[in-house]
């Protein structure tokens, strides 16, 4: 079988947060890829990878990839962070995507065959105010997204007044807009309530609320949602109060959707296994990789819950790449979130997964299916980058948690 022979990062697009680990073998044209990107911590997630995790692997059985996951996951001691996860994420997915090309078959196939012809996504669409949106949300389904996600805006849209308009202290630091919980309660039912009246029920319809929300307000805006049947409420809790779920099921019957933020198995199973959650969003490569998200999906068809890997704008075309495969493989799958990419981007992605009437197709390829072009990463790279999360504050200065 194939040794590993060597294992580094390519790092491409403004400031270097793509971070592509190929895995290489002893065997002549035989490497994988997978995705380690970190829009905060690229540069440390690299470090793990080439500095620490790499020696521990070189000389490894390629083809040992559930022992291997075992291994790196435990040699740290302290497990479950996210650098680690990432870390370890990637190289998992350069492992199955070297198992694909060996034995000359897709991963979907690997996983047991496809499940579905296409991946349906959901896409995102937004608007300055209720008629613009309700626009948007059309030329989405005219494309032929069977779901979509409605704001009003950015993250919080609804919710936000004008800082000079809001009680604020004497001693108030500089700020445009501030938010505020009741306001968003009021704002967000009304914009569901016209976009029903506008589409009526047939469009299938989301919203992430981005954990703004106090926990209390978390459960209202759960029960005042109700009426219009949405398809799931996205991260209506932060991480930290993921308990409150319990009282969301026992007030209402909105779905659930919950977990980009996860790291940690025991954040996200007792909320598979006691049903609190209707769709789990953890990220592949922050999940720790294919091998893990597997098994999230095999828990999941169990309790009837369903998988939404998540996406969003950092992400890269390899994640999406991996998520697709668990999704054309998986029972439990429910919808996928869709990402865009410019033409300069894919054509860095040779094998890259179409995109296309709201669906993800796959080439069927051996592995993965994709690969990296390391000249044309080279010539998206930057110096400089993304490298904060907006931060959203309350009318007192206190943080709004994203």
């Amino acid at each position: 079988m194939a040794k590993i022979q060597e294992i580094r990062c390519i790092r491409t697009r403004p400031g270097g947060y793509w971070a592509i680990v190929k895995v290489v073998t002893d065997q002549p044209g035989l490497w994988g890829i997978g995705s380690a990107n970190d829009v905060h911590h690229a540069d440390t997630v690299t470090t793990a990878i080439e500095q620490v995790i790499a020696p521990r692997l070189i000389g490894r059985d390629a083809a040992e990839i559930e022992d291997i996951w075992q291994s790196v996951y435990a040699a740290a001691y302290w497990r479950n962070g996210s650098i680690l996860n990432t870390a370890l994420g990637a190289i998992d997915m350069a492992l199955w995507d070297i198992k694909g090309k060996e034995a000359n078959m897709p991963l979907y196939q690997l996983f047991g065959g496809k499940c579905r012809d296409a991946v349906p996504c959901y896409a995102h669409a937004s608007g300055h105010d209720l008629d613009a949106l309700v626009e948007d949300i059309e030329r989405y389904l005219q494309e032929g997204y069977p779901v979509v996600r409605c704001q009003l805006g950015s993250y919080g849209g609804g919710g936000f007044v004008d800082a000079a308009s809001a009680p604020r202290p004497r001693n108030a630091r500089a700020a445009d807009k501030v938010f505020d919980d009741e306001l968003y309660l009021e704002a967000i039912p009304a914009m569901f309530a016209h976009l029903r009246d506008k589409l009526g029920f047939g469009p299938k319809l989301t919203h992430d609320v981005h954990e703004h929300l106090r926990p209390h307000n978390a459960v209202t805006l759960a029960k005042l949602l109700e009426p219009y049947r949405l398809f799931f409420l996205e991260d209506v809790l932060p991480p930290e109060q993921i308990d409150w779920f319990r009282q969301i099921k026992q007030q209402c019957t909105t779905p659930q959707a919950m977990g980009e933020l996860f790291v940690n198995p025991q954040e996200y199973v007792p909320l598979i296994t006691e049903r609190l959650i209707d769709y789990v969003r953890v990220r592949v490569s922050k999940a720790g990789g294919i091998t893990p998200c597997r098994k999230i999906a095999a828990l999941c068809e169990w309790f009837g819950v369903h998988t939404a890997w998540q996406e969003g704008g950092d992400n890269d075309p390899v994640n999406q790449a991996a998520a697709m495969h668990l999704d054309l493989s998986s029972t439990s799958f429910g919808i996928q979130e869709e990402n865009h990419f410019s033409a300069q981007e894919l054509d860095v992605f040779p094998g890259h997964a179409e995109l296309a009437d709201g669906h993800l197709y796959t080439n069927d390829q051996p592995g993965l299916g994709i690969d990296i072009d390391e000249e044309k990463a080279a010539e998206l790279l930057t110096a400089s980058g993304p490298s904060g999360t907006a931060e959203d504050r309350r009318a007192d200065g206190s943080i709004v948690r994203p």
